[in-house]
């Protein structure tokens, strides 16, 4: 395991990085719709690489072929941008990359469209949860396991089941780096102490059901076995001296 250890200067270039990639997730959690497409929201983030001069650090990586990701209801991640219609009562994951001054920086975002049920509205705000609190215990000389540990139980104790096989990671000098961020307690994983300089994308991935997943024929689009919503919320943060920062703040 090789764990990136950024300078200050990579630190800037990725903190430049993030704040274009929250001013263009916001854009797009704006633009959301009844009525539209999901290739109409990749157009708009087209638009939007290109109004700020980055690169989509999806587009192309092991030949992924759009640059977001976009999940809907039952999709988990992965989702290709294509025809499907969002609905009123849907809700929609837009994952997305910004590549600038030759780093990476990743985050999602979870919207809602239209008039949902509260059980849904509920479903969202426990994923928005359990990224809060595994932010605001992201310290130095913390374990990294301690951070799993506080997604999954703040999912289960809500009745929600965290997607095992999808996980945060680290990221900046490329898109996934060591180590990986679970979201789930698994006691055989490795204590990994959390250092200044560490740039991690933690990302709850989680479902209604039994987070039991299957990938379709597209080889990309990843789905819940079970038909049941899924959700994913993501940031990119700095552990810093003192605690860390978030770099993909969405104003």
């Amino acid at each position: 395991m090789k764990i990136f250890i950024k300078s200050p200067e990579e630190i800037e270039s990725m903190r430049r990085g993030g704040k274009i990639l929250g001013l263009i997730l916001n854009e797009l959690g704006k633009f959301v719709a009844p009525g539209i497409t999901t290739r109409d929201i990749e157009k708009r983030a087209d638009e939007l690489f290109e109004k700020y001069n980055v690169k989509p650090s999806f587009l192309g990586y092991k030949g992924f072929p759009s640059s977001i990701c976009t999940a809907v209801n039952e999709e988990v991640v992965h989702g290709i941008p294509g025809d499907r219609v969002l609905k009123n009562n849907d809700i929609i994951s837009i994952d997305a990359g910004v590549f600038f001054e030759k780093l990476h920086t990743d985050s999602a975002i979870t919207v809602c469209i239209g008039n949902i049920a509260p059980e849904v509205k509920k479903f969202i705000a426990t994923g928005e949860e359990a990224l809060s609190k595994a932010i605001s215990i992201a310290h130095p000389s913390r374990n990294l396991n301690e951070i799993s540990k506080v997604i999954h139980e703040t999912l289960r104790d809500n009745g929600y089941a965290p997607v095992k096989e999808l996980t945060g990671h680290g990221v900046g000098r490329l898109l996934h780096e060591d180590p990986f961020v679970l979201n789930y307690i698994d006691h055989s994983a490795p204590d990994i102490i959390l250092r200044e300089g560490m740039t991690l994308a933690i990302e709850p991935i989680y479902s209604m059901g039994n987070g039991e997943i299957k990938t379709l024929s597209d080889h990309w689009t990843i789905v819940t076995r079970d038909n049941s919503l899924a959700a994913q919320i993501e940031h990119t943060i700095v552990i810093t001296e003192n605690g860390c920062e978030i770099l993909t703040l969405r104003n």
